[in-house]
């Protein structure tokens, strides 16, 4: 794979290390390799996310756009980005010695106000 110069946005080694865990095994029977390395894909989201740009708008050194949205738009569906956060957040919590789950959460009347579902349905969350 050649390198490329790295982004602001792209995942640092420790980053990628505590991210990579938390996403979901490759499925690939025929034992056929990646053609481009999950961790570049998420440096692309990345990119897209830090930049506020459109998906087509990627720079050309990063994989196909297209190929960035599809994995994008997957880990949505599976509900992986919550996880993530999920998972991160506990271990900030632990390594700040507090308890892995919030007990308390802080919110103000505007924002519930004008929110389009309304204060309860947005306040708590479902589980699949």
């Amino acid at each position: 794979m050649e390198t490329r110069k790295a982004y602001p946005s792209d995942l640092s080694d420790r980053e990628w290390e505590q991210i990579a865990p938390l996403l979901p095994k490759r499925r690939n029977p025929r034992g056929v390799k990646e053609k481009h390395s999950r961790r570049e894909v998420l440096n692309a989201i990345f990119y897209v996310a830090r930049n506020g740009i459109v998906w087509s708008a990627l720079p050309h050194d990063f994989p196909p756009h297209k190929t960035v949205y599809d994995y994008y738009y997957k880990l949505c569906q599976r509900n992986v980005w919550v996880q993530i956060v999920d998972a991160l957040r506990e271990k900030v919590r632990i390594q700040a010695g507090r308890e892995p789950s919030p007990s308390i959460v802080v919110m103000d009347s505007q924002t519930v106000k004008t929110t389009e579902k309304g204060g309860f349905a947005v306040s708590t969350r479902t589980s699949k």
